[in-house]
Protein backbone atom coordinates (compact mmCIF):
# COMPACT_ATOMS: atom_id res chain seq x y z
CA UNK A 1 0.00 0.00 0.00
CA UNK A 2 1.78 3.18 -0.76
CA UNK A 3 1.83 6.00 1.18
CA UNK A 4 0.73 8.55 -1.45
CA UNK A 5 -1.35 8.02 -4.73
CA UNK A 6 -0.87 10.83 -7.62
CA UNK A 7 -3.87 11.75 -9.29
CA UNK A 8 -2.71 12.55 -12.94
CA UNK A 9 -5.45 13.18 -15.57
CA UNK A 10 -4.03 14.14 -18.82
CA UNK A 11 -4.88 14.47 -22.83
CA UNK A 12 -2.82 15.62 -25.22
CA UNK A 13 0.31 16.07 -22.91
CA UNK A 14 3.25 14.71 -24.81
CA UNK A 15 4.81 18.20 -24.88
CA UNK A 16 4.92 18.67 -20.89
CA UNK A 17 4.65 15.18 -19.81
CA UNK A 18 8.24 13.94 -20.00
CA UNK A 19 9.20 17.17 -17.90
CA UNK A 20 6.03 16.62 -15.12
CA UNK A 21 7.02 12.81 -14.52
CA UNK A 22 10.57 13.69 -14.25
CA UNK A 23 9.76 15.97 -11.30
CA UNK A 24 7.48 13.04 -9.69
CA UNK A 25 10.36 10.62 -9.93
CA UNK A 26 12.52 12.82 -8.24
CA UNK A 27 10.56 13.31 -5.36
CA UNK A 28 12.10 12.81 -1.22
CA UNK A 29 9.30 10.74 -1.08
CA UNK A 30 9.43 7.45 -3.01
CA UNK A 31 6.70 5.21 -1.48
CA UNK A 32 3.82 6.69 -4.21
CA UNK A 33 1.88 5.37 -7.09
CA UNK A 34 0.78 7.33 -9.44
CA UNK A 35 -2.33 6.68 -11.09
CA UNK A 36 -2.16 8.69 -14.79
CA UNK A 37 -5.82 8.94 -16.43
CA UNK A 38 -6.05 9.21 -19.90
CA UNK A 39 -8.68 11.03 -21.34
CA UNK A 40 -8.85 9.94 -24.87
CA UNK A 41 -5.78 11.68 -26.02
CA UNK A 42 -4.83 11.49 -29.86
CA UNK A 43 -1.28 12.21 -30.00
CA UNK A 44 1.71 10.14 -28.09
CA UNK A 45 1.03 10.96 -24.58
CA UNK A 46 0.33 7.48 -23.71
CA UNK A 47 4.07 6.65 -25.38
CA UNK A 48 5.74 9.11 -23.76
CA UNK A 49 4.18 7.81 -19.91
CA UNK A 50 4.87 4.21 -21.34
CA UNK A 51 8.64 4.60 -22.02
CA UNK A 52 9.25 5.75 -18.28
CA UNK A 53 8.91 1.56 -17.30
CA UNK A 54 8.29 2.12 -13.81
CA UNK A 55 6.12 -0.13 -11.87
CA UNK A 56 4.51 3.04 -9.80
CA UNK A 57 3.12 4.16 -12.74
CA UNK A 58 -0.75 3.31 -13.19
CA UNK A 59 -1.75 3.99 -16.76
CA UNK A 60 -6.06 3.82 -16.45
CA UNK A 61 -8.32 4.82 -19.38
CA UNK A 62 -11.04 7.41 -18.41
CA UNK A 63 -14.71 5.73 -17.97
CA UNK A 64 -15.69 8.94 -20.13
CA UNK A 65 -14.57 12.12 -21.86
CA UNK A 66 -13.64 15.49 -19.78
CA UNK A 67 -11.80 16.37 -16.81
CA UNK A 68 -14.46 15.35 -14.20
CA UNK A 69 -14.83 11.84 -14.92
CA UNK A 70 -11.19 11.40 -15.57
CA UNK A 71 -10.88 12.86 -11.89
CA UNK A 72 -13.24 10.53 -10.43
CA UNK A 73 -12.34 7.74 -12.47
CA UNK A 74 -8.95 7.91 -10.47
CA UNK A 75 -10.30 8.66 -7.53
CA UNK A 76 -11.56 4.86 -7.65
CA UNK A 77 -8.05 3.34 -8.48
CA UNK A 78 -5.87 5.38 -6.00
CA UNK A 79 -5.11 2.90 -3.19
CA UNK A 80 -3.66 5.59 -0.80
CA UNK A 81 -6.23 7.69 1.61
CA UNK A 82 -3.39 10.23 1.08
CA UNK A 83 -4.36 11.72 -2.85
CA UNK A 84 -1.78 14.41 -4.38
CA UNK A 85 -3.52 16.01 -7.66
CA UNK A 86 -1.37 16.95 -10.10
CA UNK A 87 -1.30 18.10 -13.94
CA UNK A 88 0.41 16.52 -16.84
CA UNK A 89 2.36 19.96 -17.70
CA UNK A 90 3.34 21.18 -14.08
CA UNK A 91 6.43 20.25 -12.10
CA UNK A 92 6.80 19.22 -8.65
CA UNK A 93 9.44 20.16 -6.26
CA UNK A 94 11.43 17.47 -4.80
CA UNK A 95 9.81 17.83 -1.26
CA UNK A 96 6.14 18.56 -2.50
CA UNK A 97 5.05 14.96 -1.60
CA UNK A 98 6.96 14.26 1.60
CA UNK A 99 5.98 18.16 3.34
CA UNK A 100 1.90 17.45 2.50
CA UNK A 101 1.93 13.85 3.76
CA UNK A 102 3.83 14.94 7.09
CA UNK A 103 1.03 18.08 7.12
CA UNK A 104 -1.79 15.10 6.36
CA UNK A 105 -0.27 12.52 9.58
CA UNK A 106 0.63 15.98 12.00
CA UNK A 107 -3.54 16.99 11.51
CA UNK A 108 -5.62 14.38 11.65
CA UNK A 109 -8.72 16.79 11.29
CA UNK A 110 -7.12 18.37 8.25
CA UNK A 111 -9.08 16.88 5.30
CA UNK A 112 -6.96 19.15 2.67
CA UNK A 113 -3.63 20.38 2.43
CA UNK A 114 -2.60 23.09 -0.23
CA UNK A 115 1.09 24.18 -1.24
CA UNK A 116 1.70 27.62 -2.77
CA UNK A 117 2.83 27.57 -6.38
CA UNK A 118 4.71 29.88 -8.76
CA UNK A 119 3.50 30.56 -12.09
CA UNK A 120 5.56 29.72 -15.04
CA UNK A 121 7.12 30.71 -17.45
CA UNK A 122 7.26 34.51 -16.71
CA UNK A 123 6.36 35.67 -19.95
CA UNK A 124 3.29 34.08 -20.12
CA UNK A 125 1.91 35.57 -17.43
CA UNK A 126 -0.69 38.66 -17.33
CA UNK A 127 -0.91 41.28 -14.90
CA UNK A 128 -4.22 39.79 -13.50
CA UNK A 129 -2.65 36.84 -12.74
CA UNK A 130 0.10 38.68 -10.77
CA UNK A 131 -2.38 39.51 -8.52
CA UNK A 132 -4.60 36.42 -8.22
CA UNK A 133 -1.15 34.66 -7.00
CA UNK A 134 0.18 37.09 -4.80
CA UNK A 135 -3.68 36.64 -3.30
CA UNK A 136 -3.44 32.73 -3.43
CA UNK A 137 -0.20 32.71 -1.64
CA UNK A 138 -1.37 34.37 1.14
CA UNK A 139 -4.49 32.85 1.51
CA UNK A 140 -3.03 29.92 3.80
CA UNK A 141 -5.20 29.29 6.92
CA UNK A 142 -8.45 27.99 7.78
CA UNK A 143 -9.89 30.94 8.59
CA UNK A 144 -8.30 32.84 5.63
CA UNK A 145 -9.80 30.67 3.70
CA UNK A 146 -12.76 31.26 5.46
CA UNK A 147 -12.70 34.95 5.07
CA UNK A 148 -12.21 34.76 1.47
CA UNK A 149 -12.86 31.86 -0.16
CA UNK A 150 -15.50 33.93 -2.41
CA UNK A 151 -13.11 36.30 -3.72
CA UNK A 152 -11.57 33.02 -5.95
CA UNK A 153 -10.69 29.41 -6.04
CA UNK A 154 -7.83 29.73 -2.94
CA UNK A 155 -6.04 26.82 -4.14
CA UNK A 156 -4.15 25.68 -7.55
CA UNK A 157 -6.08 21.80 -7.98
CA UNK A 158 -2.57 20.40 -9.15
CA UNK A 159 -1.00 21.68 -5.03
CA UNK A 160 -3.65 19.62 -3.16
CA UNK A 161 -3.32 16.48 -1.24
CA UNK A 162 -6.55 15.55 0.45
CA UNK A 163 -8.36 12.23 2.35
CA UNK A 164 -9.61 10.25 -0.47
CA UNK A 165 -12.11 8.93 1.97
CA UNK A 166 -13.53 12.17 3.00
CA UNK A 167 -13.80 13.51 -0.63
CA UNK A 168 -15.58 10.39 -1.88
CA UNK A 169 -17.88 10.69 1.41
CA UNK A 170 -19.00 14.00 0.51
CA UNK A 171 -19.44 12.92 -3.59
CA UNK A 172 -16.41 12.96 -5.63
CA UNK A 173 -16.06 15.52 -8.10
CA UNK A 174 -19.07 16.96 -9.61
CA UNK A 175 -19.46 17.88 -13.13
CA UNK A 176 -21.56 20.56 -14.24
CA UNK A 177 -21.15 24.29 -15.95
CA UNK A 178 -18.96 25.32 -12.63
CA UNK A 179 -15.28 25.14 -11.91
CA UNK A 180 -14.89 21.46 -10.54
CA UNK A 181 -12.11 22.26 -8.21
CA UNK A 182 -13.70 25.89 -6.87
CA UNK A 183 -16.85 23.53 -6.42
CA UNK A 184 -15.18 21.14 -4.50
CA UNK A 185 -13.62 23.38 -2.05
CA UNK A 186 -16.83 25.28 -1.16
CA UNK A 187 -18.76 21.84 -0.73
CA UNK A 188 -15.69 21.35 1.64
CA UNK A 189 -15.95 24.51 3.71
CA UNK A 190 -20.14 24.25 3.70
CA UNK A 191 -19.38 20.28 5.24
CA UNK A 192 -16.95 22.00 8.04
CA UNK A 193 -13.80 20.32 6.03
CA UNK A 194 -10.25 21.98 7.76
CA UNK A 195 -8.31 23.22 4.65
CA UNK A 196 -5.10 25.14 5.09
CA UNK A 197 -1.87 25.81 3.15
CA UNK A 198 1.57 24.93 3.51
CA UNK A 199 3.55 28.19 3.33
CA UNK A 200 6.48 26.93 0.13
CA UNK A 201 6.14 26.97 -2.91
CA UNK A 202 5.71 23.52 -3.97
CA UNK A 203 4.53 23.68 -7.08
CA UNK A 204 5.53 24.66 -10.68
CA UNK A 205 2.04 25.88 -12.22
CA UNK A 206 2.25 26.29 -16.68
CA UNK A 207 0.51 29.29 -17.87
CA UNK A 208 -0.77 28.53 -21.43
CA UNK A 209 -3.48 30.10 -23.88
CA UNK A 210 -4.46 26.27 -23.96
CA UNK A 211 -5.11 25.65 -20.42
CA UNK A 212 -8.45 23.95 -19.52
CA UNK A 213 -9.26 26.93 -17.05
CA UNK A 214 -8.62 29.69 -20.54
CA UNK A 215 -10.54 27.50 -23.28
CA UNK A 216 -13.60 25.64 -21.35
CA UNK A 217 -16.90 28.11 -20.31
CA UNK A 218 -17.53 26.20 -17.17
CA UNK A 219 -14.05 28.25 -16.19
CA UNK A 220 -15.30 31.70 -17.23
CA UNK A 221 -16.58 34.59 -14.93
CA UNK A 222 -19.93 33.89 -15.28
CA UNK A 223 -19.80 30.63 -14.37
CA UNK A 224 -17.46 31.48 -10.99
CA UNK A 225 -20.08 34.67 -9.92
CA UNK A 226 -23.25 31.43 -10.72
CA UNK A 227 -21.39 29.29 -8.40
CA UNK A 228 -20.29 31.62 -5.48
CA UNK A 229 -23.98 32.84 -5.47
CA UNK A 230 -25.10 28.99 -4.75
CA UNK A 231 -22.93 28.59 -2.18
CA UNK A 232 -22.85 32.26 -0.32
CA UNK A 233 -26.91 31.89 -0.13
CA UNK A 234 -26.50 28.70 1.83
CA UNK A 235 -23.61 30.24 4.12
CA UNK A 236 -24.96 30.27 7.71
CA UNK A 237 -22.70 32.91 8.73
CA UNK A 238 -25.65 35.23 6.64
CA UNK A 239 -28.54 33.36 8.60
CA UNK A 240 -30.75 35.80 10.48
CA UNK A 241 -28.62 39.08 9.35
CA UNK A 242 -30.05 41.74 7.46
CA UNK A 243 -28.25 41.64 3.90
CA UNK A 244 -26.41 44.99 2.70
CA UNK A 245 -24.16 44.94 -0.78
CA UNK A 246 -21.38 47.68 -0.99
CA UNK A 247 -21.16 48.83 -4.56
CA UNK A 248 -24.10 49.78 -6.54
CA UNK A 249 -22.48 50.37 -9.97
CA UNK A 250 -24.00 48.66 -12.28
CA UNK A 251 -21.46 46.08 -13.00
CA UNK A 252 -21.64 45.45 -8.85
CA UNK A 253 -25.29 45.26 -9.01
CA UNK A 254 -25.57 42.91 -12.08
CA UNK A 255 -23.03 40.17 -9.70
CA UNK A 256 -24.90 40.64 -6.57
CA UNK A 257 -27.84 39.57 -8.87
CA UNK A 258 -27.01 36.28 -8.83
CA UNK A 259 -27.16 35.86 -5.19
CA UNK A 260 -30.39 38.13 -5.27
CA UNK A 261 -31.76 35.01 -7.76
CA UNK A 262 -30.79 32.93 -5.02
CA UNK A 263 -33.69 34.78 -2.94
CA UNK A 264 -30.96 37.19 -0.66
CA UNK A 265 -32.70 40.04 -0.77
CA UNK A 266 -30.43 43.09 -0.19
CA UNK A 267 -31.67 45.34 2.98
CA UNK A 268 -29.35 48.48 1.32
CA UNK A 269 -26.89 49.27 -1.07
CA UNK A 270 -23.74 51.40 0.35
CA UNK A 271 -21.63 53.42 -2.72
CA UNK A 272 -19.57 56.39 -2.21
CA UNK A 273 -20.23 57.66 -5.10
CA UNK A 274 -23.06 60.65 -4.24
CA UNK A 275 -24.68 60.45 -7.06
CA UNK A 276 -25.74 57.10 -6.52
CA UNK A 277 -27.06 57.69 -2.15
CA UNK A 278 -30.68 57.55 -2.08
CA UNK A 279 -31.21 55.78 -5.15
CA UNK A 280 -33.32 52.78 -5.07
CA UNK A 281 -32.61 48.91 -6.08
CA UNK A 282 -34.37 45.88 -5.80
CA UNK A 283 -36.53 47.67 -3.51
CA UNK A 284 -33.70 48.71 -1.11
CA UNK A 285 -32.26 52.15 -0.77
CA UNK A 286 -28.66 53.19 -1.74
CA UNK A 287 -26.93 55.17 1.36
CA UNK A 288 -23.33 56.38 2.30
CA UNK A 289 -21.11 54.32 4.39
CA UNK A 290 -21.65 56.53 6.85
CA UNK A 291 -24.83 54.59 7.64
CA UNK A 292 -23.20 51.87 8.76
CA UNK A 293 -21.93 53.70 11.71
CA UNK A 294 -25.86 54.19 12.96
CA UNK A 295 -26.76 50.24 12.55
CA UNK A 296 -24.61 49.68 15.69
CA UNK A 297 -27.53 48.14 17.70
CA UNK A 298 -28.79 45.39 14.99
CA UNK A 299 -25.23 45.27 12.48
CA UNK A 300 -26.55 44.09 9.15
CA UNK A 301 -24.24 41.62 7.33
CA UNK A 302 -22.18 43.63 4.64
CA UNK A 303 -21.06 41.44 1.12
CA UNK A 304 -18.40 43.54 -0.20
CA UNK A 305 -18.55 43.51 -3.41
CA UNK A 306 -16.24 45.75 -4.64
CA UNK A 307 -13.16 45.03 -6.50
CA UNK A 308 -11.36 47.86 -8.23
CA UNK A 309 -8.11 47.96 -7.46
CA UNK A 310 -7.80 49.92 -3.93
CA UNK A 311 -11.23 50.10 -3.43
CA UNK A 312 -11.73 46.74 -1.68
CA UNK A 313 -8.76 47.29 0.58
CA UNK A 314 -10.37 50.96 1.41
CA UNK A 315 -13.88 49.27 2.63
CA UNK A 316 -12.39 46.70 4.49
CA UNK A 317 -10.42 49.57 6.56
CA UNK A 318 -13.62 51.46 7.05
CA UNK A 319 -15.77 48.42 8.11
CA UNK A 320 -12.81 47.27 10.48
CA UNK A 321 -12.81 50.88 12.10
CA UNK A 322 -16.84 50.47 12.50
CA UNK A 323 -16.25 47.65 14.24
CA UNK A 324 -17.50 45.09 11.91
CA UNK A 325 -15.42 41.93 11.61
CA UNK A 326 -14.25 39.90 8.63
CA UNK A 327 -16.08 36.78 9.03
CA UNK A 328 -18.16 37.55 11.59
CA UNK A 329 -20.13 40.80 10.11
CA UNK A 330 -18.89 41.21 6.67
CA UNK A 331 -17.41 38.72 3.56
CA UNK A 332 -15.96 40.25 0.60
CA UNK A 333 -16.82 38.99 -2.59
CA UNK A 334 -15.35 39.01 -5.99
Amino acid sequence: MPRVSILLPFYNAEKTLDECLQSILAQSQQDFELIAVNDFSTDNSVAVLQAFNDSRIRLIDSSDKGIVAALNTGLQHCRSDYVARMDADDIMHPERLQKQYTHLEQYPGLTLSATQARKFPERNIRAGYIEYMRWQNACRSYREIQQQIYIESPFAHPSVMFRKQRILALGGYKDGDFPEDYELWLRLLAAGERMEKLPEVLLYWRESDKRLSRVSPRYSLTAFEKLRAQYLARDPRLKGRDIVFWGAGRKTRRRAGHLIGQGIDPHAWIDIDPRKISNVYEGAKTHSPEWLLEQQNAKPFVLNYVRNHGAREYCRAFLDKAGYVMGEDYLDVA
